[in-house]
């Protein structure tokens, strides 16, 4: 079993961003930096284009699964450091392929770069100078310049040499909060934690809006998305929650007698409030889970429509991805097995058999227009709206009380 002395985090997109690029460095070491907080032990340095994490003796496998959820990081790869000095080099290149669980005829070749240019031998060199051990060592194994199974890269440094094999995926994208804040309806389903976390890849801060209709929706299901959230949070360190109201809303909305258009209404109506929320916490745009063509409020037509009733953009992350697609990066993200729990939400109570794929907006403002009480309905909504701030390793909490909420969620 390897044991390893360092982590090596590359940069992804935001490697080329020019004069923003330490904006960006800065904010994906401050979100390196709250993970550490876990791990006492471990240090970060910074240089160009990369992060070293100093292990400091904590287990790199649990430190690797907190930070390949650090946005704007390509990659990963554990390193074995040693001295810079041949002797030293070419013994613990032969001892770290040796731990290694390789089939016969397994293929392998070294890479080695001389970043330390007083480095008596060349990377030429170093490439045959440490491939000898490893032979003698490991005889079954054979050498493949081109296309490798195992490539050891071997980092000659002044103050240390690096070794590494591994290259483990990282997030990607853009550090978290370094493109502005958005406002995510979050509901219970399998779209829309997955278009929140894609939201996030991209730099964007999230809080999530989700709408509940107590009593004819469950408390199980507003636990469901407190727990969908609270997933969200381990990507982020921190989300919000805004809980609204929607009970009278959808019952004014039902007296209009416009089966087809429900989810129409309902929609608009929610974007309203997430409008307003949006503008009381500073966010300047919303988003959304929709996916070209999947249910009747997801055609072209009633996007449009449903749209119409926001100024603020309206990001859809999963617009041209296929149902499958979104099924397994929700898998990959840890929300799908809440997802899928049989806890109805409130558009789901309200789906007519027949719902309109084609709404007309004109028709559709006129319905809205003859009931006055819907704008104080909203505005309601908007007032007895709850928030919840959700941390990955913390019980969830009321904003600006002091209760803390004691169910066993997590």
């Amino acid at each position: 079993m390897q044991t390893y002395d360092l982590l090596l985090m590359r940069f992804g997109e935001m490697a080329i961003k020019g004069k923003n690029r330490k904006r960006f460095e800065k904010a994906a070491l401050a979100h390196v930096q709250t993970i550490l907080e876990s791990f006492p032990r471990a240090s970060v340095r910074k240089e160009y284009g990369r992060f070293y994490i100093m292990l400091g003796g904590e287990s790199p496998e649990e430190l690797l699964h907190e930070l390949k959820k650090v946005f704007g990081i390509a990659s990963i790869s554990p390193v074995i450091a040693v001295a810079s000095e041949l002797d030293a080099i070419l013994q613990t290149a032969a001892s770290f392929m040796s731990k290694m669980t390789l089939p016969e005829g397994t293929t392998f070749k070294v890479n080695a770069r001389r970043v330390w240019k007083d480095f008596p031998r060349s990377s030429h060199e170093m490439n045959r100078l440490v491939s000898g051990p490893i032979l003698r060592e490991l005889p079954s194994l054979k050498v493949d310049v081109h296309h490798p199974q195992i490539e050891l890269r071997v980092e000659i440094r002044e103050d240390q040499t690096y070794l590494f094999s591994e290259v483990i995926p990282g997030a990607g994208g853009y550090p978290l909060g370094t493109n502005g804040k958005a406002m995510l309806l979050l509901s219970g389903g399998i779209d829309s934690p997955v278009a929140g976390w894609s939201a996030m890849r991209r730099g964007l801060e999230i809080e999530c809006i989700h709408f509940h209709s107590y009593p004819f929706t469950s408390k199980k299901a507003e636990e469901k998305v407190i727990r969908l959230a609270h997933i969200l949070s381990s990507y982020s360190g921190e989300v919000k929650l805004h809980l609204v109201p929607f009970t009278e809303v959808q019952t004014l909305l039902t007296k209009a007698k416009q089966d087809s258009l429900m989810i129409t209404l309902m929609r608009r109506a929610m974007l309203r409030i997430a409008s307003a929320l949006a503008e009381q916490n500073g966010a300047l745009a919303l988003v959304t889970g929709d996916s070209l063509g999947q249910v009747a409020s997801q055609t072209l037509p009633s996007m449009n429509v449903i749209g119409r009733a926001t100024e603020l953009p309206l990001l859809r992350p999963l617009i041209m991805m296929d149902k499958p697609e979104i099924i397994e990066l929700s898998k990959e993200i840890g929300t799908y097995d809440l997802s899928i729990l049989p806890y109805e939400d409130c558009c789901s109570l309200f789906v007519p058999k027949s719902p309109s794929t084609n709404p007309n907006l004109r028709i559709v403002q006129k319905i809205e227009a003859t009931s006055p009480e819907l704008a104080q309905e909203i505005e309601a909504a908007i007032a007895g709206t709850r928030t919840i701030v959700l941390r990955p390793n913390a019980q969830p909490v009321i904003e600006e009380a002091d209760e803390v909420i004691q169910q066993d969620w997590f």
